[in-house]
Formats: structure tokens, sequence, C-alpha cells
């Protein structure tokens, strides 16, 4: 009987303790923007300040998608500073394929897999803290359309 209360006492506890231990865990209270875009605005756009910078994309076809090249004059990519406060005339770039966001990029070169003939991709620049960059004719953005 002894044996029989000990192991209804012990499983008690060690379900209590599991229930709270992972009650941190739950998709309510663990923060997902780190991990992801979902966290930030995308909307939002800050004035490049100065003569804004060119923007040319280049795709190489590929055996599993194509090459993407960002020639990209007057920006540097800064991906050391990501997530922190915007500084002017760096960032990263966000790759859009039909309208959908696939990727952000911290270098002038990705590889895009799964990319169709005819596919529209789109590279905005934005700044650190994920706004994109606009100029005076609006957001500073190319698009290239897979060969």
């Amino acid at each position: 009987m002894r044996a029989l209360l000990l192991f209804v006492i012990g499983l008690a506890f060690g379900a209590a303790g599991g229930f709270i231990g992972a009650g941190g865990m739950g998709p309510s209270s663990h923060d997902h923007a780190g991990h992801s875009d979902t966290g930030h605005d995308h909307s939002a756009m800050l004035a490049w300040d100065g003569p804004a910078p060119t923007l040319d994309l280049t795709l190489s076809p590929d055996a599993s998608g194509v090459n993407l090249t960002i020639d990209a004059t007057g920006f540097r990519f800064a991906p050391e500073a990501v997530n922190g406060p915007a500084v002017p005339g760096e960032g990263h770039a966000h790759v859009y394929v039909n309208g959908e966001k696939v990727r952000r990029i911290y270098a002038p070169y990705a590889h895009l897999e799964m990319v169709e003939p005819g596919d529209v991709i789109r590279v905005t620049l934005n700044a650190n803290s994920h706004e994109g960059y606009r100029g005076t004719e609006g957001p500073l953005a190319a698009e290239v359309t897979a060969p």
C-alpha cells in the first residue's frame, strides 16, 4: 500500500512539474518574431537620405533554381547589424517570388530554389530595423522575370 501511495504522489508531482515546465513553451508565451519576419511591419518605409542607390538584378539559371545577383551601388549589406537601429545606407534585402516573400538576404548573392521560368523576382532594400527604404520614386526595389 505504501509503495502505491508513493507512486501516486510521484506521478502527481511529476505531472505537475512537467505541466509547469512546459507552460513556458506554449505558443502564447514564446515570441517567434526573432525567428522569422512575422514580427516586423513590412509596410513601414524609411526615406533614403541622399541620392538613392542604383538597384539592378541578374538571374543565372542553375540546376535547382536560379542564382540571384543584386547590384546595389550606394548600399551596404550589414548582416552584423540586423534587428538593430536603422543606419542610413545599410541593411539587408527582402526577396519575393510572385509577390510572396521567400527570404531575406545579407549579401549581394543568393540561390533561389524552385523558381520557374516566368516567375517574377522582386528585391527590396531594407534597413537593419526591417523598414523598407523609400526613394523619391517610391520603394527602393527592382524586379526581374526568371528565364
